[in-house]
């Protein structure tokens, strides 16, 4: 099994405990994923790190529940993630479905004891060597974006 870690983030706008409140339940997610498609803050930022801004109408796609989160993936069709297991306040475990290999994510959730959080996001595949290196480096690069989006988020207000 193939394992990417993400580097750990330091989240100081929250708790550990207002994070995982947030991360645990996907639906929290519903008016963040609304109004984000919309935001011409979000679509210039995008726009300036060379990204195309048509990847926020792939957000519309997107489907919630309090356990799952489905999203459009290209030349798979779409991608589930299901939350599997929480521990209260410190790690979330989702499985992938609907993909052609077997894969877990964990989201680890610690306090810091100046305040605020840190988070660790960790993916394991089941990948054969070939697909190791067709897309071991996109899948870390994605754990780290992934990790560095969740760390900014407004957990307070959400």
């Amino acid at each position: 099994m193939a394992k990417y870690e993400s580097k750990v983030n330091y989240i100081p706008h929250a708790t550990a405990e207002q994070v995982y409140a947030k991360l645990s339940n996907l639906e929290s997610f519903k008016p963040l994923l609304e109004n984000i498609a919309t935001n011409p803050l979000v679509r210039q930022k995008i726009e300036e790190e060379g990204q195309d801004p048509k990847i926020l109408e792939q957000l519309k796609d997107v489907k919630l529940t309090a356990d799952t989160i489905t999203f459009p993936a290209p030349m798979i069709g779409s991608i589930t993630l299901e939350i599997i297991e929480r521990e209260e306040n410190r790690c979330i475990k989702m499985q992938a479905a609907n993909v052609p290999m077997e894969g877990n994510l964990w989201i680890q959730v610690l306090p810091v004891s100046t305040g605020g959080a840190k988070m660790r996001i960790t993916l394991k595949a089941e990948l054969n060597m070939m697909m190791k290196m067709m897309v071991g480096s996109k899948l870390q690069k994605g754990i780290d974006n992934m990790a560095a989006v969740l760390a900014q988020l407004p957990y307070q207000v959400m």
